[in-house]
């Protein structure tokens, strides 16, 4: 069961539960990470920003257990930002830290 915190960020780390997000909502920004990343680990008052202002859900997704999910999702770096809409991957973005306004007006598109 994926977790959620108190600032509205869900954490998962199998495509399962990945797939139970994406079913519950209607848009979700989803940044793939690794535990080792600093940068993954710095965008994380950045993440909690992006939950209070927009109404997509975000998720944590670091896919060490589920490696077939970076295939799936053709990650090559991380952070890597997934934008889906009712469940289908509309859009992505894997350029480094991603300041608070240029993430909101990436899921708000």
């Amino acid at each position: 069961m994926p977790a959620t915190e108190p600032d509205g960020v869900t954490t998962v780390t199998t495509r399962a539960a990945l797939d139970d997000v994406l079913a519950a909502h209607d848009r979700v920004l989803v940044m793939v990470r690794t535990e080792g990343c600093t940068i993954c680990q710095s965008m994380a008052p950045v993440l909690d920003n992006v939950a209070r202002a927009t109404d997509a859900a975000v998720a944590v997704f670091n896919p060490r257990e589920d490696l077939d999910a970076v295939a799936a999702f053709d990650v090559r770096s991380v952070p890597t930002f997934l934008l889906f809409d009712d469940e289908e991957l509309v859009d992505r973005r894997a350029d480094g830290f991603v300041p608070t306004a240029a993430l909101v007006e990436f899921v708000r598109r």
